[in-house]
């Protein structure tokens, strides 16, 4: 009950179908965000694709200029020095046939999977599980790499991945609650440059048609496509 209270209160000083100039919008993101932890700010955005084509696809990662606050797990699939080299930059683990077990029993407990070259054979057949959950080692990514080292350190400096789903609409994490305005609308206006770049040859009209902010326990807040910094 409080909780649904808590939300009747936040949704009552959001106008539902009114675009808010992007600085405006973190604010009013920001005041809501009231629950017992560190709400998580995230940005959707609604592009003019169909992510079925091909040459349509919108994917990518953007190391973010204030971070995004959270510390991501990673497993590296490598053997030898670069599974030393891992374990030495920070990965939760590190293995081979070992780790594709656990995968395949369901022990699926990181945020991002990193692959050597020479792994990909053995990676090749966790396509189905990891493929869905968009953590499929993807050279494109940098995520299969021999620079093992650098990979990590990206991905836990604040390096966001960011992917249009079926709909054509991009979720990500762009921060927390207790970062500050400014940064929160840096990191914004760097993801959403990053997207407008990443632009498919494919897509045709307008490109980046409704964007909007929330909280984790927060209601949505449009965001006016114009207020971006190019």
């Amino acid at each position: 009950m409080a909780k649904n209270k808590r939300l009747n209160a936040a949704q009552a000083t959001v106008e539902r179908n009114k675009p808010y100039g992007l600085t405006e919008a973190v604010a009013l993101v920001k005041s809501n965000a009231k629950a017992k932890f560190d709400e998580t700010i995230e940005i959707s955005l609604n592009l003019g694709i169909d992510p079925r084509h091909a040459d349509q696809m919108v994917r990518g990662l953007i190391s973010l200029p204030n971070g995004t606050g959270k510390t991501l797990r990673v497993g590296v699939f490598a053997r030898g020095p670069k599974a030393e080299e891992a374990l030495a930059a920070g990965a939760e683990v590190v293995g081979a046939e070992d780790l594709a077990e656990k995968i395949q029993a369901g022990e699926i407990n990181f945020d991002r999977y990193i692959a050597t070259p020479d792994m990909m054979a053995l990676v090749g057949r966790l396509g189905k599980i990891l493929g869905p959950r968009g953590l499929m080692p993807n050279p494109r990514l940098g995520t299969v790499t021999m620079d093992v080292k650098g990979a990590i350190t990206a991905a836990k400096s604040g390096q966001v991945e960011y992917r249009a789903e079926k709909a054509g609409i991009i979720h990500a994490g762009v921060g927390k609650a207790s970062f500050d305005e400014a940064k929160l609308v840096e990191n914004i206006n760097a993801l959403v440059d990053a997207v407008q770049k990443a632009r498919p040859t494919g897509a045709k009209g307008t490109y980046l048609k409704k964007a909007a902010l929330s909280s984790t326990m927060g209601p949505g807040v449009r965001v006016d496509v114009s207020s971006f910094e190019a």
